[in-house]
C-alpha cells in the first residue's frame, strides 16, 4: 500500500464508536493533529471523550466543527451518513474523505484477504481466520467483525496475514484499498435505506476489488448472478465456487466432497464432516476453502479446520435445550435473507421471534418462509406492524404482539411444543432497541438461560 505522513496531518474523526475511537488514538500516536466530533453531548460520551482528551485528542461535541481550511482528511464512522454536514463541505472544498478501512491499509504490513457480501461474512472471515491459525501461521482478524483494523494494522509485520471483514459502508470511501484475496459472497438487497438502490449497493462492494492486479485473487460466488458477472470488472485472478455446478475450475462439491480444481483435481473434505451446517455455511466454506488454498494452505490443512469449526456467535448459536425445545440464537440475522437461510437450516417446527430497525427491506420473501416454515411469530421493535401486514397478506395468522425481550422470550417458551425450535433471526437491525446485535442476542440469551 502507498504509505502516508500523517505527522502534522490535520483530521476530523466524525462518530465515537469503536472504529472512530481506534482511529483517534491510533493517528494520534503517528503523529496526527485528531479532531473527534459527534452529535451526542459530552456529558453522554463521558469516559470515551475523557480517554481521548487524555491522548492529546480534540472532542467538538453536540455538532460539528467548521471544515474549510480546518482539516485535511475526513474520516467518518461506518454507518454515518454521506449526507452529513461535514462530508458534504469536506467534497464541496475537495477535502479527502477515507473510511477507516482506507486510512488502515496505509499502515498494513503483510497480506490481505478481505471479505464481504450481504450474509455470511463473519462466519467466512472467523473460519478462513481459524484455518491460518490452526497452522500456527501469524494472522490478524480484524474489520467489520468488531475488532478495527487500524488499530491491528499498525501491530503487523510482513509476515502476517490479516483476515478483513469489510461492509459496504467501509467501502464506500476507499482510494487504494488493495487486498491480496477479495471474497465475494453474495448479493441480496440490504442498506437500502443508505445505497438506495440495489445497483448502487453493489457497485459499493466491488470497491473491494477496484484496485487488484493480475498477481491478485477475486474469489466470486457463481451461483449468485450478481456476482457472477463481477468476473469481467476485476483485473485479479477470479477463483469461482459453487455448492450447485462442477465447474471446469474453481472450488465446488463433487459427489459429496468439497473439491479445488485447478491443474489437477484436489478433494477436500466430504460435505456431511463439515462442523457448520446448512447450505448457506457450505457456501462460506467453499469460499472459505478457494482463499486460504490460494495463499498456500494445503488440503489436508483446510480439511481439519472445517471438520472442527463451531460457528460464530449470534449466528444460529444454540443456546441450550430445555423440555425438548431448542433455543437458538441468529441476532446475526439483521436482513431477510440472512433470517431466511436460518428458517431453512431447521427441519422442525419454528418459534420465530423477529422485528427491529428498518433497513429499507422489502418482506415478501421472508414472509413466504415464515409461512412455510414457521408455526408461530412473535414480533417486536420498529417493524412489526409492516412485519404483521406482510404476513397477513400471505394468510399467515399465528402472530403475538410484545414490548421487548423481556416479555417474548417468557412468551416463546409458552407457545413451544417439544420438538419444537425457538429461534431468534430478526430479519432487522438491533438499533431501534439496542446498541449492536451483540447486544440484542446476548440479552436474548441471558433470558433464555434464566427460564425455569
Amino acid at each position: 500500500m502507498c504509505k502516508l505522513e500523517w505527522n502534522g496531518l490535520r483530521i476530523l474523526i466524525v462518530g465515537m464508536a469503536r472504529s472512530g475511537v481506534a482511529a483517534a488514538l491510533t493517528l494520534a500516536k503517528l503523529g496526527a493533529a485528531v479532531t473527534v466530533c459527534d452529535l451526542k453531548e459530552k456529558k453522554e460520551l463521558n469516559e470515551i471523550a475523557a480517554r481521548l482528551e487524555t491522548a492529546g485528542i480534540s472532542i467538538v461535541a453536540g455538532g460539528y466543527p467548521k471544515i474549510k481550511d480546518n482539516f485535511d482528511l475526513v474520516i467518518p464512522s461506518p454507518g454515518v451518513p454521506a449526507t452529513i454536514t461535514p462530508l458534504m463541505e469536506a467534497a464541496s472544498h475537495g477535502i479527502r474523505i477515507w473510511s477507516e478501512l482506507e486510512a488502515a491499509c496505509r499502515l498494513v504490513q503483510g497480506q490481505m484477504i478481505a471479505v464481504t457480501g450481504t450474509n455470511g461474512k463473519t462466519t467466512t472471515t472467523s473460519l478462513i481466520g481459524q484455518m491460518f491459525q490452526d497452522v500456527n501461521l501469524p494472522l490478524i482478524v480484524a474489520g467489520n467483525i468488531g475488532v478495527p483494523l487500524i488499530g491491528e494494522a499498525v501491530q503487523s509485520t510482513e509476515q502476517h496475514t490479516l483476515v478483513v471483514e469489510v461492509s459496504s459502508f467501509q467501502l464506500e470511501w476507499v482510494e487504494q484499498f488493495r487486498p491480496k484475496v477479495a471474497v465475494m459472497l453474495n448479493i441480496t438487497p440490504d442498506h437500502l435505506d443508505r445505497h438506495k438502490t440495489l445497483d448502487n449497493y453493489i457497485k459499493t462492494k466491488a470497491n473491494i476489488f477496484s484496485n487488484q492486479t493480475a498477481i491478485d485473487y477475486t474469489v466470486l460466488n457463481f451461483d449468485d448472478p450478481n456476482i457472477k458477472k463481477m468476473a469481467s470488472l476485476t483485473n485479479a485472478q477470479v477463483i469461482f465456487f459453487s455448492h450447485k455446478h462442477n465447474l471446469e475450475a474453481g472450488v465446488f462439491v463433487r459427489d459429496g466432497i468439497i473439491t479445488i480444481k485447478h491443474e489437477e483435481e484436489l478433494p477436500v473434505v466430504a460435505v456431511e464432516e463439515i462442523a457448520i451446517k446448512g447450505d448457506h455455511n457450505l457456501e462460506n466454506a467453499l469460499a472459505a476453502t478457494a482463499a486460504a488454498w490460494v495463499m498456500g494452505l494445503a488440503p489436508e490443512e483446510i480439511k481439519q479446520t472445517l471438520k472442527s469449526f463451531p460457528g460464530v456467535e449470534h449466528r444460529l448459536e444454540p443456546v441450550r435445550t430445555l423440555n425438548g425445545v431448542q433455543y437458538i440464537n441468529d441476532s446475526k440475522g439483521t436482513n431477510p435473507d440472512a433470517s431466511i437461510k436460518a428458517l431453512e437450516a431447521y427441519q422442525n417446527p419454528i418459534v420465530l421471534i423477529a422485528g427491529g430497525m428498518s433497513k429499507g427491506s422489502d418482506f415478501n420473501d421472508f414472509a413466504e418462509s415464515i409461512k412455510e416454515k414457521a408455526r408461530v411469530v412473535i414480533l417486536l421493535g420498529e417493524e412489526a406492524g409492516k412485519l404483521e401486514d406482510t404476513l397477513r397478506l400471505k394468510q399467515f395468522t399465528a402472530i403475538y404482539h410484545v414490548k421487548d425481550y423481556e416479555e417474548a422470550v417468557p412468551l416463546a417458551q409458552e407457545l413451544a411444543h417439544p420438538g419444537d425450535v425457538v429461534l431468534l433471526s430478526p430479519a432487522c437491525a438491533s438499533w431501534d432497541m439496542f446498541s449492536s446485535y451483540e447486544e440484542r442476542g446476548k440479552l436474548f440469551k441471558h433470558l433464555v438461560k434464566e427460564l425455569a
